[in-house]
C-alpha cells in the first residue's frame, strides 16, 4: 500500500469504526475512544513525520516554494463519477491535528455525560461519521471532494441535534437541517457554474483558472453560490440562526465539535474561495470583511443577552466567526501585504477550536450536575469547585483576548491588520467596531464565569447542595478538561514558537506571498499592541458594570436579582423572516403565480379551440361503447323489434341494448382497472409469473 493511501485511511476508518461502535452496544463508548484515540495518533504520527523531513519549513521563515509542497496526494478513481481527491499540506495537517484532538476530548467526556441516557451507541455512530465526513472535507484537494464530504457532514451532525428527540431539540434539528439543506443546493449550483466556465474544480488550480477567464461577474456569481453554502455552515450572518437554536439542545460534546470544528469547516470553504478563486480580489475582500464585521458584533450583542449558557457560547461562537471572517477579508483588502491577516485569520480559528473545547466540555460537567443551563439556576455551582474554575477562567481570558493568553495573540494581529490597511473613515469605524466587539466578548464572559464561579445562588438550599457537591467529574471528564485547557494554556504562551511556526504551516495553503509583503516579528507586549487589548478590557469592564450589573439584572427582594433576558422576541431571525417567508409568504405567491398560469394556460386553449382549432366530431366516432357493443346491440334491438310486432305485441320490451351494452362494457373497463391497481392482483401475476418459469425451467 502506497504511502499517500494512509489520507484515505484517515477518511474512512471513523465510518467503518462508526458501525463496529454501533453493533458493540454497552461497549459503545470504549469502541469509540479506541477509535478517535487511533485517528489522533495516525494524525500525531503524521505531524512528526513531517516535522521531521521539513525542519527548514517548520522552524524558521521559508520562502512560499516551500510553504506550497504538498505532503501527500491520493485519489481513489471514479468514485461517484469525478473520484475523490485528497491532499495533505501544512494547513490541512494542522487543522487535521486539532479536529483528531478534539473529538478524542469530547468521546473522553462523553462517556460520563451520557450515562442514563438513551440511544447511546446512537450518537458514537454519528459521532465517528462526522469525524471521517470532516476529515474529508479539510483533506479534500477539488471542490467536488469538498461538497461530498460537506454534505455528508451535515446529514451526520443534524443527528447531535436531534439526539435527546424532544421537541426544543427535533425543532432546532429541523432548523440545522433545513439550513444546511438549502446551503447544500446553493453551492451545488456554483460548483456547476465553476465547472462549466472554468473546466476544473482543482483547488490550486482555481487561481490559474481564474486568472485566465475572462467575465468577472459569471465568477462572481458562482462564488456568491459557495460562499451562500460554507457562510451557512460557518455561522455568518445572515445564516447564523441555527447556531443560538443547534447549541442548547445538542449534547455538550456535540455542541464543542459544531462551534469548534464543524464551523471551521464553512471557513475552510471560504478561505478556498478567497485564497484561489478571488486572490487580491478588493471587491470580493470587502464583501467577507463587511460580512464578517456584521457577524462579530451581532454575535457578542447576541451573547451579552443571554441568559442560558451554552446559548450565550453559541452566540459568542458567531461573534468569533465574524472575526475570523475580517481576517479573510483583509487577506483580499491588504493584496500581497496581507501575512499578518493571514496569520491572525489562521490563529484565530485555532484559537476558537481550542476554547470552545474548552468552554463546552466545562458547560457539559455544568449541566450533568444541574440540569439546567439557566444561569439563575446553575448560578454558583462552581464556587467551591477549584479545578473546574481555573478550566473555565482559561477559556475566559483567552477567547476575551486577555494578554499572555492565544486569543490576544490572534486579535492583535487582526488588529493590526486592520491598522496596517487604513483607509480612511469606514476603516476607522470597524476598527472600533473591531474594538467593541472585543470587549462585549470580555463582558459576556465576566457575566458567565461570575455568575457561575463568583456568586451565590438565590435559593440558600441550593446553593449548599452545590458546594458540598465534591465528586462532580470523574476521572476521565477531569482529565479530557483539564488536558484541553492545558493545551489551550500552553499554547498561548509561545506566541513566536509555537503559534508563530503554526501560522507558518498555513502560508502555502493562504497563497501568502511573502515576497510581496513586509514580514516583521510583531512584539506582542509593546505598548502600541497591548493599546488595543486594554481599549477592548476597557470597554468590556464598562459594559459588564453599567449594563450587565445595572439593567440585565433585576432587583428580587432583599436578594441580590436574578438575570433576565430582555432581547425583545420579536428580533428573532428564524421567527421574524425565514419561516414566515418559506413556510406562508413564499408559498402563497407561488400558489398564485401557478394558479394564474394555469388559468391563463386554460384561456389560451379554450380560445384556439373556439377559433382556430374549432371542435370537430372525429371520423367514425362513436357516441357510446365500442364497434362490439354497438353491433351486439343493434342486434338485439332489431330482435326486439321484430317481436314486439309479432309473438310480444300484448307486452312490447323497450330496452335499448346499445346504450345497456355500452353501460355493462364501461363497468367491465372500471373493475379491470380497479383490479389492476391492487396488491393482491400484482401478487397473484408475479405467482403466476414465476410458476410458469418454473415449469418452463422444468420442462424444458
Amino acid at each position: 500500500m502506497e504511502f499517500d493511501s494512509i489520507l484515505a485511511v484517515l477518511v474512512f476508518f471513523p465510518f467503518a469504526a462508526g458501525i463496529l461502535a454501533y453493533f458493540t452496544g454497552k461497549r459503545s463508548h470504549p469502541a469509540a475512544l479506541i477509535s478517535v484515540a487511533a485517528e489522533f495518533g495516525l494524525m500525531a504520527y503524521l505531524a512528526l513525520l513531517f516535522y521531521m523531513r521539513s525542519k527548514v519549513m517548520l522552524l524558521s521563515y521559508v520562502d512560499t516554494s516551500e510553504a506550497v509542497e504538498i505532503m501527500l496526494s491520493y485519489t481513489l478513481p471514479e468514485v461517484c463519477g469525478f473520484g475523490l481527491h485528497f491532499c495533505m499540506d501544512g494547513f490541512r495537517l494542522l487543522y487535521g491535528c486539532v479536529a483528531a484532538f478534539m473529538w478524542m476530548m469530547a468521546a473522553l467526556l462523553s462517556g460520563e455525560y451520557f450515562q442514563g441516557h438513551h440511544n447511546v451507541n446512537r450518537f458514537y455512530l454519528f459521532l465517528l461519521w462526522t469525524l471521517g465526513a470532516t476529515m474529508g472535507v479539510f483533506l479534500s484537494a477539488d471542490l467536488y471532494t469538498t461538497f461530498v464530504f460537506f454534505e455528508i457532514m451535515s446529514f451526520t451532525s443534524y443527528v447531535w441535534v436531534a439526539q435527546e428527540e424532544n421537541r426544543p431539540s427535533l425543532r432546532a434539528a429541523a432548523t440545522y437541517l433545513a439550513v444546511a439543506v438549502m446551503g447544500g443546493l446553493v453551492m451545488l449550483m456554483g460548483i456547476f457554474l465553476l465547472y462549466h466556465h472554468l473546466g476544473t474544480l482543482d483547488i490550486d488550480g482555481l487561481r490559474a483558472a481564474a486568472a485566465g477567464f475572462g467575465s468577472r461577474n459569471i465568477l462572481y456569481a458562482a462564488g456568491g453560490c459557495l460562499l451562500f453554502g460554507f457562510g451557512a455552515k460557518a455561522g455568518a450572518f445572515p445564516l447564523h440562526i441555527w447556531l443560538p437554536k443547534a447549541h442548547p439542545v445538542a449534547p455538550a460534546p456535540a455542541s464543542a465539535l459544531l462551534s469548534g470544528i464543524l464551523t471551521k469547516a464553512g471557513i475552510y470553504g471560504i478561505l478556498i474561495l478567497s485564497c484561489n478563486l478571488f486572490l487580491y480580489d478588493m471587491l470580493w475582500g470587502k464583501v467577507i470583511f463587511v460580512l464578517g464585521v456584521i457577524t462579530m458584533l451581532g454575535g457578542a450583542l447576541l451573547a451579552v443577552f443571554s441568559i442560558d449558557l451554552k446559548r450565550t457560547l453559541a452566540c459568542s461562537s458567531m461573534s468569533q466567526i465574524g472575526f475570523i471572517l475580517v481576517g479573510i477579508g483583509l487577506q483580499g483588502l491588504l493584496g500581497e501585504e496581507n501575512v499578518l491577516a493571514a496569520h491572525g485569520t489562521v490563529l484565530h480559528m485555532v484559537n476558537h477550536s481550542l476554547i470552545k473545547l474548552v468552554l463546552f466540555l466545562a458547560a457539559g460537567v455544568i449541566y450533568k450536575n444541574t440540569c439546567s443551563l439557566d444561569l439563575n439556576k446553575i448560578r454558583g455551582f462552581g464556587r467551591k469547585k477549584p479545578l473546574l474554575k481555573a478550566v473555565f477562567l482559561t477559556g475566559a481570558l483567552a477567547i476575551g483576548g486577555i494578554p499572555l493568553f492565544g486569543g490576544y495573540i490572534s486579535k492583535t494581529l487582526l488588529h493590526e491588520a486592520i491598522v496596517e490597511y487604513g483607509g480612511g473613515l469606514a476603516m476607522k469605524s470597524a476598527e472600533w467596531l473591531f474594538l467593541f466587539s472585543g470587549g462585549l466578548t470580555v463582558a459576556y464572559m465576566a457575566k458567565l464565569y461570575i455568575a457561575v464561579f463568583v456568586e451565590k445562588n438565590q435559593d440558600g438550599a441550593l446553593q449548599e447542595q452545590y458546594d458540598g457537591r465534591k465528586n462532580y467529574w470523574n476521572g476521565k471528564s477531569a482529565f479530557a478538561l483539564g488536558s484541553s485547557a492545558l493545551a489551550l494554556f500552553l499554547w498561548g504562551l509561545m506566541p513566536h514558537g509555537l503559534m508563530g511556526r503554526a501560522a507558518k504551516l498555513a502560508e502555502g495553503f493562504l497563497n501568502v506571498s511573502v515576497e510581496g509583503g513586509t514580514v516583521h516579528e510583531v512584539r506582542y507586549f509593546s505598548l502600541s499592541c497591548l493599546s488595543g487589548g486594554l481599549i477592548s478590557i476597557v470597554i468590556g469592564i464598562f459594559v459588564y458594570v453599567f449594563f450587565v450589573r445595572k439593567v440585565l439584572i433585576r432587583k428580587q427582594g432583599e436578594g441580590s436579582g436574578g438575570y433576565v433576558n430582555l432581547w425583545p422576541r420579536w428580533l428573532d431571525l428564524e421567527e421574524l423572516l425565514y419561516r414566515p417567508l418559506l413556510l406562508k409568504i413564499l408559498p402563497v405567491i407561488f400558489a398564485v403565480f401557478c394558479r394564474a398560469l394555469d388559468s391563463f394556460t386554460d384561456t389560451i386553449v379554450v380560445m384556439l379551440r373556439k377559433t382556430v382549432y374549432r371542435d370537430s366530431p372525429l371520423p367514425h366516432e362513436l357516441p357510446e361503447g365500442n364497434g362490439l357493443t354497438l353491433a351486439l346491440g343493434k342486434a338485439l334491438n332489431g330482435i326486439q323489434f321484430v317481436g314486439n310486432h309479432t309473438w310480444n305485441r300484448k307486452t312490447p320490451a323497450d330496452k335499448d341494448y346499445v346504450h345497456l351494452f355500452a353501460l355493462w362494457n364501461a363497468e367491465l373497463q372500471e373493475n379491470n382497472k380497479i383490479i389492476q391497481r391492487s396488491l393482491s392482483f400484482g401478487l397473484l401475476m408475479f405467482c403466476g409469473g414465476l410458476a410458469l418459469t418454473l415449469i418452463y425451467i422444468i420442462w424444458f
